[in-house]
């Protein structure tokens, strides 16, 4: 059954990646995002179906860093600086929202 998803999991990202750069006329910017979106889903299953959760963790912190790749192409297509900005005050929350939930599951308190 494991082998079965796998070659389902295989003929999407295979068809998704057909499909975004072969049929799909688009700006290279805009197929990058796609990519980034189309990865934002799979970390979003490892989030909500995550076995432990020190892999929901790092997986929260995976889409943090996702969404600061997509604020920083969206600032590129847009030529705009302050998603840029966003990217980084992103960054520094996410930073410090994975010590945070670290120091939690190791069973610690935020003021140790």
């Amino acid at each position: 059954m494991k082998v079965v998803r796998w070659l389902i999991g295989l003929m999407c990202i295979g068809a998704f990646l057909y499909g975004n750069f072969l049929v799909f006329q688009g700006n290279l910017l805009i197929k990058l995002m796609n990519i980034i979106l189309f990865c934002s889903l799979f970390v979003l299953f490892r989030v909500i179906f995550g076995p432990t959760a020190a892999d929901r963790i790092i997986a929260v912190d995976i889409l943090g860093v996702l969404i600061i790749g997509l604020l920083a192409l969206t600032s590129l297509f847009y030529e705009q600086g302050f998603f840029m900005d966003i990217g980084l005050i992103w960054a520094l929350m996410s930073f410090v929202a994975a010590l945070a939930f670290s120091k939690i599951l190791e069973g610690r308190t935020l003021d140790d």
